[in-house]
C-alpha cells in the first residue's frame, strides 16, 4: 500500500489518478469484477475513500476509464498487426476469415478488456453521471470509428456504414461470448458432468472468430 501526500499540482493529481487505475487493473487480475470494491481499492491505493472519490465519482467510473485504456491498447495492437496478416490478393471470404482469426486472437489475449466489455452496459454504465458517460462514449466512438476504418482497409468491399456496423457488432459479440465462455462455478461443474451441456464448445477464441466471420459476411450480404 502506498501512502500519498496531498496532491497540489496537476502532475501530482495525474500520478494519483494513474495509481488508482493501475491498482484497479491489478485487482482485476486477482478478483472477479464484482469483488472489486471501492473500499478495497482505496485501501490498496493508500487513500481514504473520500479522496479516491475526488478523482473518480464511483467504482464504475474507475472501471470505465480502465476499459477505455484497455480498448486503446488492443486497437493499437490490431492496427499494427492486421494489415500485414491479410493478403489483398485473396478473395473476400479468405480475407474475412483471416481478419476474424486475427481479431479473435487479439481479444483473447486481452482478457481484462473482454471482462470489462462484458460488464459495460449492465454494470459499468450505472452509478455514473451523464458527464462521465458523454466523455466515455465520445472517446469510445472515435476509437470505434478507427477500428471500423481498419476493417474496411482489409475488406474494402464494405461501405463505411457497413464497416461501422460490423465494428459495433464485433464488440457486442465479444461481451456476450466472453460471458458465456466464462460462466459461474455451478455451470462449470454442470459442464464437467455432462459435456453435451456446453453452450460454446469452441470456447471463446474459436467461437468469436466464427461469429466475427459471420457478422462481416452477413453485413456484406445485407
Amino acid at each position: 500500500m502506498t501512502t500519498f501526500q496531498r496532491a497540489r499540482t496537476e502532475e501530482q493529481r495525474e500520478v494519483r489518478r494513474r495509481a488508482i487505475l493501475d491498482t484497479a487493473a491489478a485487482m482485476l487480475t486477482e478478483l472477479p469484477l464484482a469483488d472489486v470494491s471501492l473500499n478495497e481499492l482505496s485501501r490498496r491505493v493508500g487513500l481514504a475513500k473520500s479522496n479516491v472519490l475526488r478523482y473518480f465519482e464511483s467504482r464504475e467510473a474507475v472501471l470505465l476509464d480502465l476499459l477505455g485504456e484497455q480498448a486503446a491498447e488492443l486497437f493499437a495492437e490490431v492496427h499494427a498487426s492486421l494489415p500485414g496478416a491479410i493478403d489483398a490478393r485473396d478473395d473476400v471470404r479468405r480475407r474475412v476469415a483471416a481478419t476474424a482469426s486475427v481479431l479473435a486472437s487479439a481479444f483473447a489475449r486481452h482478457e481484462m478488456l473482454c471482462e470489462l466489455i462484458a460488464a459495460q452496459a449492465g454494470v459499468l454504465e450505472h452509478n455514473v453521471t451523464t458527464d462521465t458517460i458523454v466523455r466515455f462514449k465520445r472517446n469510445g466512438y472515435e476509437a470505434l470509428a478507427r477500428f471500423g476504418a481498419l476493417v474496411r482497409q482489409v475488406i474494402p468491399e464494405l461501405t463505411e456504414p457497413q464497416a461501422d456496423e460490423a465494428a459495433r457488432s464485433i464488440l457486442i459479440a465479444v461481451g456476450g461470448y466472453w460471458t458465456h465462455t466464462h460462466p459461474p462455478q455451478a455451470v462449470h461443474d454442470a459442464y464437467a458432468l455432462d459435456a453435451t451441456l456446453v453452450f460454446l464448445p469452441e470456447q471463446f477464441q474459436g467461437s468469436l472468430a466464427r461469429i466475427i466471420e459471420v457478422l462481416i459476411l452477413g453485413t456484406l450480404a445485407a
